[in-house]
C-alpha cells in the first residue's frame, strides 16, 4: 500500500505544478496583451493630436488682446478668410530666414480704388502695386499678425495722374500715407508697440520717402515724422547723406512690365544683331534757358543732345514712341542719364533687353548691389565727362564689350530687376524679401524671443 501511494503523491505534485504553470502562462499572456493595448492607445492619441494641430486653421489670430476692441477683432477675423496661394516648394527658411510678413487689408480707398485707371499698375512707379500683389501670393506672407516679423502697409500714392500733363501727381501722398497709419494704429496694436519700426512702405517715385517731385522742395520737406521709424522701399538712393533717405530704406528698381519685355524678346532675340551703337529716347531740352533746361537732368541731357545730336554713332530721339523697346534690343549701349532724380526706368529696360546701360548719374545707389554685379554689366560715366562719352564707348566696344554683354545676358541678372506676379525665385520682389530678411533685428517677434 505504501509503495502504491508514493506514485500518487508524485502525480498530485506534478498536476499541481502543471496547473500553476498554466496559470502563470495565462497571466503572462494577458499581461502582454494589456501592454500592447496600452501602447497602441497612447500612440493613437499622440498621432491624432498631431493631425488636429497640423490642420488647425490660423483663425486663432483673434487673441485676447483684441477683446477690448470689437471692430479690430472683426477686421482681423474677416481678413483671415482671404485665401493665400503659397508656392508648392517652401524656401522661406532657406532664403528668408523663416521671416513672416503680415499684409494689412486696408480699405479700398488706399489701394484698390486707384486701379480704376489701368496705368496705375503699368507705369514706372507701379512697384507699389507689384510688390503688394506679389506678397499676397508669397510663402512669407502670414494670415496671423501675431507671428509676423514685418507688417506691409499697401498704399498706392503714385496713381493720381495729372489732368494737365498726364504725369503722376503726388501732392496727396503725405496725407494719404498718414491716414493709412492712423487706420492701422487705431485698429491694430502692432504699430504702437514698435512705433512703426517693423512696418514696411513703398515710395516708388522721384525722391522716395520725401514725397515730392522736385529735389529742392523734397529736401526741405524731408521724410515725414510718421515714417522715420519705418522701412521704406524706394527707387531713390544716393551714396551721400541726403534728407530723402534719412530713414531705413531699401533701393528697389522702377517698374517695367515683364510681359512687355517678353513680347519684345519674342520678336527680337537677346543675342540678335545690334545695329545701333548708342541709343537714347526721352526728354532732352533744346533750349537750356527755360526752367526744364536749367534744372532738369542738371542739363546733362541737353549737353548730350548738343554734342551728339548729329553724330551718326548716336541714335538720339526726343519724342515718345510706344515701340521703343524694339530700339533698345537693337542697341549696344543705352544711355541712362539722370532726370529729375538720379534713377531711370531705362536702367531696367536696358538690362532686361541686353543693352549695356551707360549710367550718367553721379553717386547713384543702384538696386540690389549684393546680387547684381553692376561693375561687370554696365558703364558709369561722370556727369561732367559728357564731352568724352563717344571716346569712352568706342574704347569699350573695341576692348571688352563682348565680356560685358556675356555677363549682362545672364538670366539671373535680368530677372532680378523685374517684378513678377506671382513672385519668381530671384526676381525683384524676391530680392526685396532677401533685403528685409537682413533687417530681422527690427522684428518685435524676434527681439521678444531673444530676450526670453
Amino acid at each position: 500500500m505504501v509503495e502504491n501511494q508514493r506514485p500518487l503523491k508524485n502525480r498530485g505534485f506534478y498536476v499541481r505544478m502543471r496547473l500553476l504553470n498554466n496559470r502563470k502562462t495565462e497571466k503572462n499572456f494577458y499581461y502582454r496583451y494589456l501592454k500592447w493595448i496600452l501602447w497602441f492607445s497612447i500612440s493613437f492619441y499622440f498621432f491624432s493630436s498631431f493631425l488636429i494641430t497640423r490642420n488647425k486653421p490660423t483663425s486663432s489670430i483673434s487673441r485676447t488682446i483684441f477683446s477690448n476692441s470689437k471692430s479690430s477683432r472683426a477686421l482681423i477675423e474677416e481678413s483671415s478668410t482671404y485665401q493665400i496661394k503659397y508656392p508648392n516648394n517652401n524656401k522661406n527658411n532657406l532664403f528668408f530666414k523663416g521671416m513672416k510678413i503680415y499684409v494689412y487689408d486696408l480699405p479700398s480707398k488706399y489701394n484698390r480704388d486707384w486701379l480704376s485707371n489701368e496705368r496705375c499698375e503699368t507705369h514706372l512707379f507701379a512697384a507699389e502695386v507689384a510688390i503688394h500683389r506679389a506678397l499676397m501670393d508669397s510663402e512669407t506672407t502670414t494670415l496671423d499678425p501675431w507671428e509676423a516679423d514685418f507688417f506691409f502697409v499697401p498704399v498706392y500714392v503714385s496713381c493720381n495722374f495729372s489732368k494737365v500733363n498726364g504725369f503722376p501727381a503726388i501732392g496727396h501722398a503725405r496725407s494719404l500715407m498718414a491716414s493709412a497709419i492712423n487706420e492701422v494704429s487705431e485698429k491694430f496694436p502692432f504699430w504702437n508697440r514698435s512705433l512703426g519700426s517693423d512696418h514696411v512702405f513703398v515710395a516708388s517715385h522721384d525722391f522716395g520717402s520725401c514725397f515730392h517731385t522736385m529735389e529742392d522742395a523734397a529736401m526741405e520737406d524731408g521724410v515725414p515724422d510718421f515714417l522715420k521709424n519705418s522701412i521704406v522701399l524706394q527707387t531713390f538712393g544716393v551714396k551721400y547723406k541726403h534728407p530723402c533717405q534719412d530713414v531705413e530704406n531699401v533701393v528697389i528698381p522702377p517698374y517695367i512690365s515683364p510681359e512687355s519685355v517678353q513680347r519684345t524678346l519674342e520678336k527680337s532675340p537677346l543675342t540678335g544683331h545690334r545695329d545701333i551703337f548708342a541709343f537714347f529716347r526721352g526728354k532732352m531740352e533744346v533750349h537750356p534757358k527755360n526752367i526744364s533746361g536749367r534744372f532738369y537732368s542738371k542739363q546733362v541731357r541737353t549737353m548730350i543732345w548738343r554734342k551728339y545730336g548729329n553724330d551718326p554713332r548716336f541714335y538720339l530721339r526726343r519724342h515718345r514712341f510706344a515701340g521703343y523697346q524694339s530700339e533698345i534690343v537693337r542697341s549696344k549701349f543705352c544711355l541712362c542719364p539722370l532726370g529729375w532724380a538720379p534713377w531711370s526706368p531705362r536702367l531696367v529696360e536696358s538690362v532686361a533687353l541686353g543693352c549695356v546701360p551707360v549710367i550718367i548719374a553721379d553717386d547713384i545707389r543702384l538696386p540690389f548691389p549684393s546680387v547684381l554685379p553692376w561693375a561687370e554689366i554696365s558703364l558709369t560715366v561722370a556727369e561732367n565727362d559728357i564731352d568724352n562719352l563717344g571716346k569712352i564707348l568706342e574704347h569699350v566696344a573695341a576692348t571688352n564689350l563682348t565680356s560685358i554683354q556675356r555677363n549682362l545676358w545672364d538670366l539671373d541678372v535680368r530677372r532680378a530687376l523685374l517684378f513678377n506676379n506671382p513672385m519668381r525665385e530671384g526676381d525683384a520682389t524676391w530680392q526685396v524679401l532677401v533685403a528685409l530678411s537682413k533687417k530681422l533685428d527690427r522684428s518685435h517677434k524676434k527681439s521678444r524671443v531673444n530676450t526670453q
